[in-house]
């Protein structure tokens, strides 16, 4: 049943009848997509009074409608459009319709993601396990929050987020990561990626360089080019960015700003090494360019002491901080934060008050909640004991059916594992082939900067519990074999030197 009127407009004053305009602006929105298949028009007396025409000038142009085959009547039953109709012409637009102006082409090809179809099992991707996710605590905080805070929940909001928040995150980057947080320099986010856009609209012009790693996160790549960076990619290997080869680049040209992932560098999972690190803000600061320090998953190191972000060294008043609480909770709980220096805070704080002024001031609250009553503590060491059980459990099951196929280190962090696929393989038959068994999986091309083939994995240990991982690895190990007997591999590595490699731990991340 329709619940909204339909909306025509009608020109008195053209030559054109008023009921064939009536019946061409119902066919155009009928071939358009506007009125889909099976739906029931207005009744010729309802449409006749909003439009306050005689009954009969309507019935005129839905006889003319009929006639065309694009509506049916049924009798003492209403008009309805027929069930049979050409696709909308909306996917492919008239050349009247197409927009005149120019569109910037700045975007990186960002593939999405999407959810395996039932029964198939997902090692893509390092995204965390939603059913882990502590549904009842934030239920029971954001109802706290709602009956406590009441009228001021949806009242007016602080552009920066709401303070009880960022005095939890404060309080959470000074214990955790040694951080002078304050709430004063201190932003909520709705994402990341809008930290990432709000830290790159501050600072870019048009053509500014910012030197990116070779392996990255393409959504970070786009966000920078459409505020306009000239993107320059620099390698990464075992110790993370190569700051050499940033140096190199800094004698040939003036670079605005580095964005870098120094403490699981994504893909690759690796940690960027002290030396570089030490290295990287000295170069910040003696050639004026700013660090963006992605901090995505700082919650999740396994071996040993997390390795503390660049922003609480020296030069840190050349480093903008930017973190998410994604990964430890949720993709749909995509809250994220910025830690800036003073001087460059203010300038934040005014563009988020331009473009975005209206945070989610109650789930803020909520997410204030369960930092105040210790369930976020709480929840972050289960996910990390989890988590870490599943790291051990991917390789341990990556050895066993996979062999030298793979080669790899166990990552002392982050939420996926880096490996490199034997050169005799061809990771795109093997991936389709991984489809067909019930297993997603792809090669590093999506992670370069320019796109190539990479003898690489990325393979995620934190959406599936241990007994889908050991079948994912199964189900990969049986797609190898299948591409195996589809034409003979190369005989690039015996499996044999390639699992001494493995085990004598000599094999390289990238």
């Amino acid at each position: 049943m329709r619940r909204w009127g339909l909306t025509i407009a009608l020109d008195p004053h053209r030559e054109l009848p008023i009921f064939l305009q009536l019946a061409q602006t119902i066919a155009d929105a009928i071939r358009r997509g506007r009125l889909k298949p099976g739906e029931a028009l207005p009744g010729t007396r309802a449409l006749a009074e909003q439009l306050r025409l005689n009954r009969n000038t309507v019935v005129a142009a839905y006889e003319e409608l009929a006639a065309e085959g694009l509506v049916h009547t049924r009798v003492g039953g209403g008009t309805f459009v027929a069930p049979s109709l050409p696709a909308p012409t909306h996917a492919a637009p008239a050349a009247n319709d197409a927009p005149t102006f120019a569109l910037a082409e700045r975007m990186h090809a960002v593939p999405a993601v999407q959810m395996p179809p039932p029964g198939s099992l997902m090692i893509a991707h390092s995204l965390p396990d939603t059913r882990l996710f502590p549904a009842e605590a934030l239920t029971r905080a954001f109802r706290r929050a709602i009956v406590q805070r009441g009228r001021s929940l949806i009242g007016y909001a602080e552009p920066c987020g709401h303070p009880r928040l960022r005095e939890e995150l404060a309080k959470m980057l000074r214990s955790t990561r040694a951080l002078p947080a304050t709430a004063d320099c201190l932003m909520v986010t709705r994402s990341l990626e809008q930290g990432i856009d709000l830290v790159a609209r501050m600072l870019l012009k048009i053509g500014d360089a910012v030197a990116v790693e070779s392996f990255g996160y393409p959504p970070a790549w786009s966000v920078l080019r459409l505020a306009g960076a000239r993107l320059l990619p620099v390698p990464v290997d075992d110790e993370g960015m190569d700051v050499s080869a940033l140096e190199d680049a800094l004698k040939h040209q003036r670079i605005r700003a580095v964005f870098l992932t120094p403490h699981h560098q994504f893909p690759t999972a690796c940690v960027m090494s002290a030396a570089r690190r030490k290295r990287l803000a000295a170069l910040a600061t003696q050639h004026h360019f700013a660090i963006i320090e992605d901090d995505y998953d700082h919650e999740f190191h396994y071996a040993g002491k997390p390795v503390l972000p660049i922003a609480t060294g020296p030069g840190h008043s050349n480093v903008i901080y930017i973190g998410s609480l994604s990964n430890l909770f949720a993709p749909g709980i995509s809250t994220g934060f910025i830690h800036a220096p003073p001087a460059v805070f203010g300038h934040l704080a005014g563009l988020r008050a331009a473009s975005d002024p209206r945070t989610d001031v109650a789930m803020e609250c909520a997410i204030a909640e369960l930092f105040e009553d210790g369930e976020w503590l709480r929840h972050m060491r289960r996910m990390r004991r989890t988590y870490a059980a599943r790291r051990d459990v991917l390789a341990n099951t990556l050895q066993r059916y996979l062999g030298g196929a793979v080669q790899f280190r166990i990552p002392d962090g982050g939420l996926g594992l880096w490996a490199r696929v034997d050169d005799a393989i061809d990771i795109d038959r093997w991936s389709v082939e991984g489809e067909r068994e019930g297993v997603q999986f792809f090669g590093a091309r999506r992670y370069d900067f320019h796109q190539r083939d990479q003898p690489y994995l990325r393979l995620g240990f934190s959406y599936l519990d241990e007994i889908e991982l050991e079948e994912a690895v199964r189900r990969m190990a049986r797609a190898l074999a299948r591409v195996a007997t589809q034409r003979p591999l190369k005989t690039a590595r015996t499996t044999a030197a390639a699992s001494t490699e493995y085990a004598t731990g000599t094999t390289a991340q990238t």
